[in-house]
């Protein structure tokens, strides 16, 4: 089974992403994390990246889709993957496919996480955790049972993301919507694509993805 999440940031996309690895028993590939295995093992397409992500530069297509070609020949990817992070663009998009095809492969389905934009700005600057144990919090839907003291280890110290501000999400958020909503056309005009409604409970949202395998 091999798939592909969409949606932009903090719609739930790596929670679900768990799920159907468990359900699948196949890899969620993080290009973020491809890189890095690909630097450290010191291969010639690490190397590559190295040198331009040293400079401060992106990392080109052509690089990425040889990242992930190698991946998905490794052993855990027999059954399939689920991608995440890319494609990001149509170039990509259209990229990824070429590669797959001369695979003998395809993305059996494409998962797309729709949200409310600002339900989903409130959910994002409103999370925050427990600095000692990590326990997951939220100013309206998850508070701790004892104010200011977390539920798992006690602890009284919380922390949050610097990036869980809602200048920072609304950048994002317009980010997503100019670079990657623009593939949604790509993936739907074949069938491929699955609307899912990202603002559900979580356990929800699980289920009506599985309910389309």
């Amino acid at each position: 089974m091999n798939l592909l999440l969409l949606g932009p940031p903090g719609a739930g996309k790596g929670t679900q992403a768990q799920r159907l690895m468990a359900h699948f028993e196949i890899p969620q590939l993080s290009t973020g994390e491809m890189l890095r295995a690909a630097v450290a093992e010191g291969s010639d397409l690490g190397k590559q990246a190295k040198i331009i992500m040293e400079a401060g530069e992106l990392v080109p297509d052509g690089l990425m889709i040889g990242l992930i070609s190698a991946r998905i020949g490794q052993a855990d990817c027999a059954k399939g993957f689920i991608l995440d992070g890319f494609p990001r663009t149509t170039a990509q998009a259209e990229a990824l496919d070429v590669m797959l095809d001369k695979k003998k492969l395809a993305l059996d389905k494409v998962i797309h996480i729709v949200v409310d934009e600002e339900a989903l700005i409130e959910r994002i600057i409103g999370r925050y955790s427990c600095a000692n144990c990590a326990a997951g919090y939220h100013d309206q839907f998850q508070q701790p049972i004892c104010k200011d003291v977390c539920d798992q280890c006690g602890g009284e110290n919380f922390s949050r993301r610097k990036d869980d501000n809602r200048e920072t999400v609304q950048s994002r958020l317009k980010t997503y919507r100019e670079q990657t909503a623009p593939i949604i056309p790509h993936y739907e005009s074949d069938g491929r694509l699955v609307a899912i409604d990202g603002m559900a409970e979580i356990v929800s949202v699980g289920d009506e993805i599985l309910a389309h395998f």
